[in-house]
């Protein structure tokens, strides 16, 4: 409706704190507001702050009693009302009206406003159109991200623009054993049945998890079937000739991988991941359980989600594809990281995206548009991503580093954060992690959130009593088995001594969006989770 009537619409995510919600708001002076009755009584304490707003639309019919007399409050359903009553007719924008201000949930500091354009998104939509084969009105998509998030944006006007079906769900209640799903009925995903899905592989990396634990509890011959098919499915999907093939494969699916694929409605055809890297074993791991292929993307909120994205039939693994039918991608030397695009056997340095679907910058910031965006003698927009890519032979981009994300230890070894973070999340006792260098010393140390179920089942197998999580965190016997599994994951990874964490610190308490320390998207938030531990990390290089 916004968009019939060329109205910029403003996303900023929920679970931001009260000093960036107030610089949003006030920064893009909103005067109408959209949310549901939980955001409005969080918007409450900050009402005197808020200088602009005078109309509140609740997506709930219970309007909380705090509310009222600060704000003209309706209800969603009197908005519908009155638009059945009193229709107008549309003010169509043309591509250059900026059609979303999106509020990026950034790892430091205040987040910016992306101003996103409707030739952006068209850009974007009609691109990936083109990857997803046989995409069209058949389709069901499960909407379950925040509409804030780049991705499920995008994701959506897809959708809509195929007309398929879209069947909106939340993280919380995505299959019928997540925590918020009453026992004996149906999660979402079974519910829905849908063909399409988007992820995050924060969320991707939970399934495979939640998978795992499901078949180690079971035990005996189930696990000893599923590992044997899931060995033998994996030996064909790495070229051999004497995996699962034809015949095998088929009676593999009917006898094990059916069940796993119920999780997400068993009609899956197609699911994209975005938003973070994907982890080679998880890739895998949904390839074979879930017999669908993972379209990995690569873009930013300031190239609308448009860069890179791989081919459906591509089953190569840590790669995000080639470059969309709407983006240019070229890389720059960084020789500061010595990444230079006469690097042999691959050109290396940091990635520049470029196209239509390149947004105009950041919202009254023109310094740090001016920062991040150039454009070239031939008119094209580009984007300085900051992260560090590898293009292969067959013209598909690899990231391997984030030029944000490196520092140089002691004795000038450099060690890429967010690539150890990746390769040791795949640790079955982590639930997250960050790593952490101090260029004043010679190693690195993390902090580690761990898995409450896999850390509470060792401990009772090896007799260990604890008052709870927290205590059992806290003993020595619980850190050296996490640190030692860490160092093995770390091993199968091929990370370098230095690289590998010296010491540790487990955390009982899961890292949300709410807690401030990680991002709707559930990337980590570096400087938060720094302020937050400093006392540890301090104590983890004293001792």
């Amino acid at each position: 409706a916004c968009f019939r009537r060329n109205v910029t619409v403003v996303t900023i995510y929920a679970s931001l704190g009260e000093e960036a919600l107030c610089h949003s708001l006030n920064e893009t002076e909103v005067t109408t507001l959209i949310c549901g009755a939980k955001e409005l009584k969080k918007l409450v304490n900050i009402s005197g702050q808020l200088d602009k707003i005078k109309h509140v639309i609740c997506m709930d019919d219970e309007i909380p009693t705090a509310v009222s007399g600060r704000w003209a409050v309706t209800s969603f359903a009197d908005v519908q009302r009155t638009g059945y009553e009193n229709p107008v007719d549309a003010d169509l924008p043309i591509a250059a009206d900026v059609a979303v201000i999106m509020y990026t949930s950034g790892s430091t500091g205040l987040p910016k406003g992306v101003m996103l354009t409707h030739g952006n998104i068209l850009a974007t939509v009609a691109a990936v159109k083109t990857i997803i084969p046989g995409i069209g009105s058949k389709d069901v998509y499960l909407a379950y991200l925040p509409l804030a998030h780049i991705l499920e944006l995008a994701a959506e006007h897809l959708i809509v623009a195929v007309g398929g079906i879209l069947g909106y769900g939340s993280p919380l209640t995505l299959t019928d054993t997540s925590s918020k799903i009453k026992p004996g009925t149906k999660g979402d995903a079974s519910a829905l049945a849908p063909t399409l899905m988007a992820a995050v592989p924060a969320i991707l990396d939970r399934v495979r998890d939640g998978v795992r634990k499901k078949v180690d509890a079971k035990g005996g011959l189930s696990k000893k079937l599923f590992d044997l098919a899931y060995s033998r499915r994996l030996s064909a999907i790495n070229g051999s000739w004497f995996g699962a093939w034809g015949l095998e494969k088929y009676l593999w699916d009917l006898l094990v991988f059916k069940k796993v694929r119920a999780i997400l409605g068993g009609r899956l055809r197609f699911l994209l991941s975005g938003g973070a890297p994907l982890s080679p074993d998880t890739q895998r791991f949904i390839n074979i359980c879930f017999g669908t292929p993972i379209g990995q993307g690569y873009g930013l909120t300031e190239t609308c989600a448009g860069g890179t994205f791989s081919e459906v039939d591509d089953t190569s693994v840590g790669r995000v594809g080639a470059p969309l039918p709407c983006s240019f991608i070229k890389l720059v030397d960084w020789p500061k990281g010595g990444y230079l695009t006469s690097n042999s056997p691959m050109p290396r340095g940091e990635i520049l995206i470029g196209g239509p679907n390149v947004t105009l910058g950041y919202f009254k910031n023109e310094e740090k548009t001016k920062e991040s965006y150039r454009v070239d003698e031939r008119g094209v927009r580009w984007f300085c991503t900051g992260d560090i890519g590898q293009f292969h032979s067959d013209g598909c981009l690899e990231i391997i580093d984030r030029k944000k994300d490196i520092v140089k230890l002691q004795h000038g070894e450099y060690v890429s954060l967010g690539k150890v973070e990746t390769a040791l999340s795949i640790c079955p006792y982590v639930d997250n992690i960050m790593l952490h260098a101090d260029p004043f010393h010679s190693f690195c140390v993390a902090l580690v959130v761990a898995s409450q179920q896999m850390v509470e089942d060792w401990a009772s197998k090896q007799g260990i009593t604890f008052t709870d999580f927290a205590d059992l965190c806290e003993k020595e016997e619980t850190i050296k088995e996490v640190h030692s599994s860490l160092a093995q994951t770390a091993k199968k990874s091929r990370l370098e001594k230095f690289e590998i964490p010296a010491k540790i610190k487990l955390i009982s308490s899961p890292w949300t969006p709410e807690s401030g320390l990680v991002t709707a998207a559930l990337k980590i938030k570096r400087e938060a989770i720094r302020r937050a531990f400093s006392e540890d990390l301090a104590k983890l290089y004293a001792s």
